[in-house]
This record gives C-alpha cells, structure tokens and sequence, in this order.
C-alpha cells in the first residue's frame, strides 16, 4: 500500500520552532519531487516550497525563503520551520510528484500521494 505519513505538527510561539516529517512507504522518494503545501482556515491550499531530488532545488513562496528548509533522508522528508509567526498557522501537507517539482502555483493534479495533514498552530 503506497503511503505518505505526516507528523511533528503542533503548538507553538511565535518565533518558536517546528519539525514535520513525512515518511514515505510503498514507494521510493528518490524519484520523487516532495512539495509542503499549507491550508489556513477559510482559505484555499498553498504551495509553500518543492524539494526536487533530480535538479536539487527548492522552489518556495517568498513568504518562507529563510525560515524554512526541506531535507530528505531515505523514504522521510523534513520541513524544518523556523522564526514562526501567527500567519504561519495551517494545515500542513505533504505531497510528492513523479520527478520534477509543478509550479507553485500550479494545479496539483499531478501530485499522486499526499499526507493526511497536520495542524500547526502559531499562538502565544
């Protein structure tokens, strides 16, 4: 059974830290680009960065790019978050795509295997 098993999601202060992990089982992420994509409440889903093993870039939102980074190990993904803020509060998912990252802002039909989701919460 292909799998995409998301966790690390939680409460935290703003400045403060997180981790999510997705770990991949039934298939191999190698050939896979991984994107994280977030959901706040009421609005639609966001792509906020795209790890693509084969090139070995990350493509994301301005709204990240220095607090947030993506690193792999085997079947797992990480998204290291950091310097949090209120606005950062979501449902994070995990999703990975045949090869190559999509644009960002995209459609993400492409994305076959997703994470199921999980909330952080930026608060004091």
């Amino acid at each position: 059974q292909l799998r995409f098993v998301e966790s690390g999601g939680g409460l935290v202060q703003p400045g403060g830290s997180l981790t999510l992990s997705c770990v991949a089982s039934g298939f191999t992420l190698r050939n896979y680009a991984v994107a994280w994509f977030r959901q706040a409440p009421g609005q639609g889903i966001e792509a906020v960065l795209c790890d693509d093993s084969i090139n070995v870039q990350t493509d994301m939102v301005d709204s990240v790019k220095g607090r947030f980074t993506v690193s792999r190990n085997g079947n797992t993904v990480y998204l290291q978050m950091n310097s949090l803020s209120p606005e950062d509060t979501a449902v994070y998912y995990c999703a990975a795509a045949s090869l190559f990252c999509r644009p960002l802002k995209g459609p993400t039909d492409e994305y076959h295997y997703w994470g199921q989701g999980t909330q952080v919460t930026v608060s004091e």
